[in-house]
């Protein structure tokens, strides 16, 4: 029997913003969406924490993407700040609702927590029960209290096939690599020194390639979504990522 091999990682950005240095590398024509999916497979939607968006702009998004392209959709805040996961389940199935536009466009849910928010087994083990009988494709959560980087959180991650984010500029050391369930390695890059500003050099980029790939090798789904947006760097880091991933 062949054996499966994992689809190469997924490389993109929080966001289809092209920076107008950089428009040579795409087409000329279309939306920036258009323009994006062209050289790009996935994106990460930030604005959804912020505000709701219709299913028709879901779909109208979608049809602006090729077949193989993926969004990665970031949870409300009033599921995970406001509500803290308790009793969150009637705004989580306003927003699968409203995502469903994407149809198969749909790759990842991103469960983003508040610093504040410590890991509660029982609160967590209901949230991700009702997230699963509701949602069975892939979702990564990025926990920001110390208390998550324990063994029973992970084990109740795996359980409910959940990869943790790993999130640069890293918090604190336990959270140096990507947890939870092995099947899903999921990174977020804000930029660092300066968040959302500092580009990423490319001997570290290069160090982020090996990794992504012995990720890959070892089976995992992969994302990358860079998020150092504010001056314009995500789309050139992301281009250099992709690069080096194709090149080995």
């Amino acid at each position: 029997m062949t054996p499966i091999i994992p689809a190469t990682p997924r490389i993109g950005c929080a966001g289809w913003s092209l920076p107008r240095a950089l428009w040579p590398a795409f087409p000329a024509e279309g939306s920036h969406l258009a323009r994006y999916a062209q050289r790009f497979d996935a994106v990460e939607i930030d604005t959804s924490f912020y505000r709701p968006h219709r299913r028709e702009t879901y779909e109208r998004w979608a049809a602006n993407t090729p077949e193989g392209f993926r969004f990665a959709v970031k949870l409300p805040k009033t599921v995970t700040h406001e509500l803290r996961l308790v009793a969150a389940m009637p705004a989580f199935d306003e927003f699968l609702a409203q995502v469903a536009g994407l149809g198969d466009r749909l790759g990842c849910l991103v469960v983003q927590l508040p610093p504040s928010l410590a890991f509660d087994a029982p609160v967590v083990r209901r949230f991700l029960a009702d997230v699963r009988t509701r949602h069975a494709g892939p979702v990564a959560l990025e926990p920001r209290h110390r208390s998550w980087f324990l063994p029973e959180a992970e084990s109740l991650l795996s359980r409910f096939q959940v990869g943790r984010v790993l999130a640069d500029p890293v918090l604190f050391d336990e959270a140096a690599a990507p947890g939870g369930w092995p099947g899903l390695v999921y990174l977020r890059l804000h930029g660092s020194p300066r968040r959302y500003w500092s580009a990423y050099d490319d001997a570290l980029l290069e160090r982020l390639a090996s990794r992504l790939r012995l990720a890959r090798e070892e089976g995992a789904a992969c994302w990358c979504i860079l998020d150092n947006t504010a001056g314009g760097e995500a789309v050139g880091n992301a281009m250099t990522l992709a690069r080096l991933l194709q090149n080995r």
